[in-house]
């Protein structure tokens, strides 16, 4: 039928062709009508419902679908791409080449414009174009570093890209983009610097051309070398920099009469719709809350109907950390229509979030949203059946053993279940390629030998974290109990806190106790307090999450505490976790000491509640690292938070013995070097000591021979010189004492200042 065809129309006949040969391939549509004017036209109704399906308009007008907005950059870039090959050139506009699109219809090519700007950070204007025959509009590409983006999207057509090329040969300065006067920034300049400062840019300072972004930027380097920089030029250079706006020129003004305003007062990035149902501030006050209307309207109307609402806290954010009208306004229509639904049990809304914290509180109460069901990530079992759903097409060698793959994915949820699976399927064809001709069908007997093996699952595992642990994770250091010398005592201790639970549980439960819920290392700087965290994350099978002190810490109010919380929820989500809190004495000094903000008070506060609150803890064991316990909060120091409190001293003869052999086992020593007579004169050293000796050692070596093969005593007895002991007798005596107090648990900050000023 007439109504049904899609045409095709290109004077290129290289296009033409290809266009063909998609519609075969994608499709499966061999049927065409080619016309000599270039045409090219298929009948398919199912190819016009798909077109439909996806936002494209069942007429001549050419459109771009409101959801191209959300679609990763990279296809974006093909759309443009496509269409510049079809309907584009490069024109020579002032002998510089300027990519330029054509259409006949001005609304598209405003739809392209918006596009281009929003989401390429590229500038263009529409011009109309006169020809002979008719009348088209342009789209040309502005300034010289918007031409250089559009290099970066390219042409498929060999002639177009050869032409696109040739931007990079010409770079003039006032072919970059004109942008609006910065008033503040020039009067500064005027005012505040003599001429022969900007002598040599009075050019731009006295606006004899056009201000372009190139000479915006001379202008603001000229403020900021003289220091003359103020907040209302930084407001002004940062607005008139923005890349995705576009800045054109009033060339004249005419009253409209009263007309639909689009609101600007609402951030472009303030309110994002789920599910492309809703867009952004949209363009007539009201059409945000009419658009929720009919889709509740359409389901009654078709009940039983499930209306689902993917990302819900997009349009249903709390109405009092909103600053936008637009999300006030669809939050209380959204309440609205959930107290008028009609024809109840035969329509219900169902919403999904991650952050269900950031929900309006009336949408939770019952009566809208009357059950919240929280879904975690699957336990054990849960991710077995996961794991047999994803494989059940796939052939398994004897070997694989899904138990023991559910076992290790502590924290996977089903996504990253997938994802593991589709590596390992992908890890084993990569074995198989060199015995596939890809131009050839493959041979039964390579298919019928391919399977997927353990190893194949465990390089993927290997390479898929746990998406709920991404901001947090990570990678974990391969550093085992052997690489550590000495320090078996925190050893063991650190063995019963993190790894029996896990491989002993039944232990556990049958003596009646919990395991230690956290464990303070404590000692001199350099001792290895941080390499026995890395060594215990790599031994145990355990998620690991590091986090230091500083990183944790915010100027703004709450933001800490919201950190925190954050950490432990995600600790538990992925359970068993190993949370790691370096530098612990800079989020946890006793409270009362914060003589400013009390921001400290609020994180020991928030810590103290999330190790040891209401909420379960089991299969999260915290391990904090510091040099001043005797600073750290001593709520933190009970049973029940910190449980063991293990004192890291200096290595003794023992374990500097073993401390040198592991850093020289990769070491051409000569014959001369006896370790344990290094062992003996390195008193006071520590594990940091020891391996910066051995590290001066070697490089004394190089430097008087790089060729040199061996590293002798004499390079030890040289090294010894400039690398010393980092603990003296007071360091000695102070942690012994703390020791002591801390074992008797009253722990408190020493004021006697000449023991602790090595700090």
């Amino acid at each position: 039928k007439k109504e049904d065809a899609i045409t095709f129309a290109n004077s290129d006949e290289a296009l033409i062709n290809r266009f063909g040969f998609l519609l075969q391939s994608l499709f499966g549509i061999k049927k065409t009508k080619k016309y000599a004017d270039g045409r090219l036209v298929v009948y398919s109704k199912t190819l016009i419902l798909f077109l439909k399906h996806i936002g494209f308009r069942y007429d001549h007008k050419l459109t771009v679908p409101g959801y191209f907005y959300k679609l990763p950059k990279e296809e974006i870039m093909s759309f443009i791409r496509g269409y510049f090959d079809g309907d584009g050139t490069v024109a020579m506009v002032g002998k510089y080449p300027t990519p330029t699109l054509f259409s006949v219809s001005r609304e598209f090519l405003q739809d392209l414009q918006a596009l281009l700007q929003i989401k390429l950070k590229i500038s263009s204007k529409i011009n109309l174009h006169k020809t002979p025959k008719n009348s088209l509009y342009e789209l040309s590409i502005r300034g010289h570093e918007g031409r250089l983006s559009f290099l970066k999207i390219g042409a498929a057509n060999p002639k177009k890209m050869k032409k696109l090329e040739l931007i990079r040969k010409f770079e003039r300065i006032k072919d970059f983009q004109d942008v609006p006067y910065p008033s503040i920034l020039v009067n500064e300049i005027k005012e505040k610097l003599p001429y022969k400062k900007y002598r040599n840019k009075d050019y731009y300072v006295y606006r004899a051309g056009n201000i372009t972004k190139h000479a915006l930027e001379v202008l603001h380097s000229l403020a900021k070398e003289n220091e003359i920089l103020t907040e209302g030029i930084k407001t002004e250079y940062a607005l008139i920099m923005r890349e995705d706006i576009g800045w054109e020129k009033i060339e004249s003004k005419q009253y409209l009469g009263n007309q639909e305003l689009y609101d600007f007062t609402v951030d472009k990035d303030s309110f994002i719709g789920g599910s492309y149902f809703f867009l952004h501030n949209s363009k007539f006050y009201g059409q945000s809350e009419e658009n929720l209307r009919k889709i509740f309207e359409e389901a009654e109307k078709n009940a039983p109907s499930i209306i689902f609402i993917d990302e819900i806290d997009a349009i249903a954010p709390k109405r009092s950390e909103v600053h936008g009208e637009v999300e006030r306004r669809v939050v209380s229509q959204m309440l609205t229509l959930m107290d008028g639904l009609k024809g109840r049990g035969k329509l219900i809304v169902i919403g999904a979030t991650n952050i269900p914290d950031v929900l309006d509180p009336a949408l939770r109460r019952p009566g809208r949203f009357d059950r919240e069901i929280r879904i975690d990530a699957p336990d054990r079992d849960g991710r077995k059946e996961i794991l047999q759903i994803h494989t059940r097409g796939m052939p398994l060698s004897k070997d694989c053993k899904l138990d023991e793959l559910a076992e290790i994915t502590y924290g996977y949820v089903g996504a990253d279940l997938a994802a593991l699976a589709r590596e390992s399927a992908m890890s084993a064809l990569r074995r198989y390629l060199p015995e596939i001709d890809l131009e050839k069908p493959i041979p039964v007997e390579v298919l019928e030998k391919m399977e997927v093996t353990m190893d194949d699952f465990k390089n993927a595992h290997r390479g898929i974290e746990p998406s709920a642990m991404r901001e947090f994770l990570i990678e974990v250091p391969q550093v085992s109990w052997e690489d550590i010398g000495g320090l078996d005592e925190a050893k063991q201790q650190l063995r019963e806190a993190v790894e029996w639970p896990l491989t002993k549980p039944e232990v556990f439960k049958r003596m009646g106790i919990t395991p230690p819920r956290g464990i303070l290392l404590y000692g001199p700087p350099g001792t290895g307090k941080t390499l026995l965290a890395k060594a215990v994350a790599s031994e145990s099978s355990a998620n690991f999450i590091s986090i230091k002190g500083p990183e944790v810490m915010s100027k703004w109010v709450g933001e800490s505490e919201k950190a925190v919380r954050e950490l432990f929820k995600k600790a538990r989500q992925v359970a068993p976790t190993i949370v790691f809190l370096d530098e612990l004495d800079a989020i946890a000094p006793m409270r009362g000491s914060d003589t400013g903000t009390h921001v400290h008070d609020s994180v020991v506060n928030q810590l103290l509640t999330s190790i040891d609150g209401l909420e379960s803890m089991e299969g999260v064991v915290v391990i904090g690292a510091t040099n001043r316990p005797d600073i750290i909060d001593q709520g933190l120091l009970r049973p029940g938070r910190f449980d063991r409190l293990v004192l890291i001293h200096s290595p003794d003869k023992k374990a500097r013995l073993e401390i040198f052999k592991i850093h020289t086992k990769n070491m051409p020593l000569d014959k001369d070097v006896d370790l344990k007579h290094l062992a003996n004169v390195t008193e006071s050293y520590t594990g940091a000591d020891i391996e910066a000796l051995c590290r001066e050692a070697a490089m004394l070596a190089i430097r008087e021979d790089d060729k040199s093969k061996k590293v002798t005593k004499a390079h030890f007895d040289k090294a010894m010189i400039n690398v010393r002991a980092s603990i003296t007798e007071n360091i000695i005596k102070f942690y012994q004492k703390l020791s002591e107090t801390l074992g008797s648990g009253i722990a408190k900050k020493d004021k006697s200042e000449k023991d602790i000023q090595y700090m």
